[in-house]
Formats: C-alpha cells, sequence, structure tokens
C-alpha cells in the first residue's frame, strides 16, 4: 500500500428519515343558507327524584333502635326531671279540676236560687214532705176555677168605657163625595138600626156602599172593643175626595173630550149610647 492510498472507511449504513405524519384533512362542514336560523335544540327534560318510602319494617327497626338507645342513654338525673314534670301536670290537672268543680258549684247554686224566688210563697214552709203529700189532693179540689172568657160588654155596665170610639174606612170608592155626601147625611147621629134601615132603602148607588162601611164598622166594635152592635150609633161620617181617573172620549171634528171618573174616602165613626 502506498501513502497516498488510504484506507478506506466502511460507509455507514443510511438511517431511514422518519416520515412525516400525514396532515388530517377535515371534511368541509356543511354551510347553511344564508338567511336561515339554525334550530334550536329542545331542553333536557329534568327528572323528578321520587323519594322511596320507607317499609313499616324498617320504620318498626328504627323505633325500637331509637327506644333502646334512650333506655340505654338515660341517666338519673333525666328519670328525676321525667317524674318532676309528670308532678307538675298533675298538679295542673288537679287545679282545673278543682276550678271547673268550683264554677259548677257556683252556677248550681245561681239556679237554685233563681228558681226559689220563681217558686211561690206557702204558708206551710215549715210542714213535712208526707203532710204536703196527704193535702194535695185538698188543694187540688179547693184551687180558684179558671176565669171564663170575657163577654160583651153592655152599656151602663161597671167599669165600661162610654168614650171608646170604633172607626171604619173605605177608600178608593168610585164614586164622587157629593154623591156620597147627599147620602151620608141622611145616618148621622142615628142608631145602627135606623141606619141600616134608611140605607137598604135608598135608591142611591153609593148607599151599598155605606152600608157595607157600616157593618164593618159593627163588627170591628164587637170583635176588638167587645161591644154590642145594636147599642152603638153613628157619632160622625164624612166623605173626603180620592184621586180622579182621566178618560178622553173622541168627539166631532177630530177633537177629544176629558172624561173624569172621581173617587172618594168613606169614613163612619161608631160609639156607644150615653
Amino acid at each position: 500500500m502506498t501513502a497516498d492510498e488510504t484506507p478506506e472507511t466502511p460507509e455507514t449504513p443510511e438511517t431511514p428519515e422518519a416520515e412525516a405524519p400525514e396532515p388530517e384533512v377535515s371534511e368541509p362542514e356543511a354551510t347553511e343558507p344564508e338567511g336561515t336560523e339554525p334550530e334550536a335544540t329542545p331542553a333536557p327534560k329534568r327528572r323528578r327524584r321520587t323519594r322511596k318510602k320507607p317499609e313499616p319494617t324498617e320504620v318498626a327497626a328504627e323505633l325500637e333502635a331509637d327506644e333502646e338507645s334512650a333506655d340505654v342513654d338515660e341517666t338519673p338525673e333525666d328519670v328525676e326531671a321525667e317524674e318532676a314534670a309528670a308532678d307538675v301536670m298533675l298538679e295542673a290537672d288537679a287545679e282545673a279540676e278543682g276550678e271547673d268543680a268550683s264554677e259548677a258549684e257556683a252556677e248550681q247554686e245561681a239556679d237554685e236560687e233563681a228558681l226559689a224566688d220563681l217558686e211561690p210563697e206557702t204558708e206551710d214552709e215549715d210542714e213535712d214532705e208526707d203532710e204536703d203529700e196527704d193535702q194535695a189532693p185538698a188543694r187540688a179540689a179547693t184551687k180558684a176555677p179558671p176565669a171564663p172568657a170575657p163577654s160583651r160588654r153592655r152599656r151602663g155596665a161597671a167599669g165600661e168605657r162610654r168614650d171608646v170610639v170604633v172607626r171604619a174606612q173605605a177608600k178608593y170608592v168610585r164614586s164622587s163625595a157629593r154623591k156620597a155626601r147627599l147620602v151620608c147625611d141622611h145616618i148621622r147621629g142615628k142608631s145602627v138600626d135606623e141606619a141600616r134601615a134608611i140605607l137598604a132603602h135608598t135608591s142611591r148607588a153609593v148607599a151599598r156602599d155605606w152600608s157595607k162601611l157600616l157593618e164593618s164598622a159593627v163588627a170591628n166594635a164587637e170583635n176588638n172593643h167587645e161591644l154590642v152592635g145594636e147599642d152603638l150609633y153613628v157619632m160622625e161620617i164624612h166623605a173626603d175626595e180620592g184621586p180622579t181617573i182621566r178618560r178622553f172620549r173622541p168627539r166631532a171634528m177630530g177633537r177629544a173630550t176629558r172624561i173624569r171618573k172621581r173617587t172618594s174616602h168613606l169614613t163612619i165613626l161608631l160609639t156607644p149610647k150615653d
């Protein structure tokens, strides 16, 4: 080998270069057309959590456990406190019962006093009950009979009120007051029997209304004042004007004439004779 010649070095094997990862190509998103709004996604529904009811066996087991723990944890101080509370409750109940009993006694005494005031006083209060029972039939026999019904008072009887005036009135009678006065002037100051006879033989139509009013006044005297109708006389009688009813009647040449329908109020007063 010559100096010019150098030993050839072995060539190193070439390392394969690391392959660069290829970039991921994302797919183009679907573009929505312009002018359209994105659809709103519905909100997820909340689920209600229902409590699971404890079974009766579990509740009983818990109660037993609580009782056992209470029995175990009780101390003498707790027992004394419970007894003191029970004594206080008993005393309060006893006081309330005592107050109720006193109130009931007071009410009973008040009722007895009221009944004693209402009961009639008797002369034989000191007699025994046996004697009262023996005398009960005799007292029932000697008891005064009930008072009879009041009878009609006649003229001149004792205690009679001679100033009693019985009044009767008829309103809106379909007759004029002038025609009614022509009849009532005949019976003023007459007795009831005479007034009946005069009205029965009067030829005017208003005489029937006066007759009805006279009978009404006699009935009032007999029923309300316990008087006798034959002993009464017409103390006062008068006829007053009532409202006028207006009607119209056709006349010649298209005219209308007013028609006045008169009404009257009739009044009669009766009193016993002297």
